[in-house]
């Protein structure tokens, strides 16, 4: 164990719980304190972390893909997708915590407090705020200079989350019967032009109604 753990950089405790969630072979054991671990076990665990770091990829979610050394068509397809979804990681722009957040921002506690109520800001991970997250903070800051609150804004999770489950309904529809690998690859395409849909649908309708107005004081 000790061996391993230099080989990986992990706590004993993080080894033990991929190895008790099925992800890692069971060692042989030859006494009650000494036990071999198959040379394998650090080429798993490097791709376990790489999956979890990188591609925001749950334990039971590789479990489930039946990870590999070298890994497999469902794990590329896995990679690829959340690739797409989230953006390639970048070890050069660390989260932040709300104290940190607030600072980069120019929030205060109760106003994150009211972005974080009414999902205007949305962490994919509890109290972990990244540099997409600061970006956003940072527009709502000026707006709550102009006397504006998160309240005003709400709409925006309220539409944004029934266009969300109309998407992720369809793409159900479109992809249950298709096997993991033909799966991602379908996710893949289908995003790539849900994006495309929101973008052109919600800035053509902007421009028709500025198009509509007779000057800047129309409604």
């Amino acid at each position: 164990m000790n061996e391993l753990v230099a080989a990986t950089g992990l706590p004993k405790s993080t080894i033990l719980h991929y190895m008790a969630s099925g992800l890692l072979p069971e060692p042989v054991k030859t006494s009650p304190n000494m036990a071999y671990y198959d040379a394998r076990c650090v080429d798993r665990i490097r791709l376990i972390r790489q999956l979890q770091r990188n591609h925001r990829l749950s334990l039971a979610e590789i479990k489930q893909m039946g990870t590999t050394a070298n890994g497999g068509d469902a794990v590329s397809a896995r990679v690829a997708l959340n690739e797409l979804i989230f953006g390639a990681a970048s070890d050069d722009a660390p989260c932040l915590d709300q104290a940190g957040f607030c600072a980069a921002t120019g929030l205060d506690a109760e106003q994150l407090q009211s972005l974080l109520e009414y999902r205007l800001i949305l962490p994919l991970e509890e109290e972990r705020f990244d540099p997409e997250d600061v970006a956003m903070g940072r527009v709502y800051a000026q707006a709550f200079t102009w006397g504006l609150h998160a309240a005003d804004f709400a709409y925006y999770a309220e539409l944004g989350a029934l266009i969300v489950e109309h998407e992720a309904a369809l793409r159900g529809r479109i992809t249950g019967p298709l096997p993991e690998a033909e799966d991602a690859a379908v996710t893949r395409a289908m995003v790539g032009n849900a994006r495309a849909v929101r973008t052109y649908t919600i800035e053509r309708l902007f421009q028709r109604k500025v198009a509509s107005m007779r000057d800047l004081k129309a409604q």
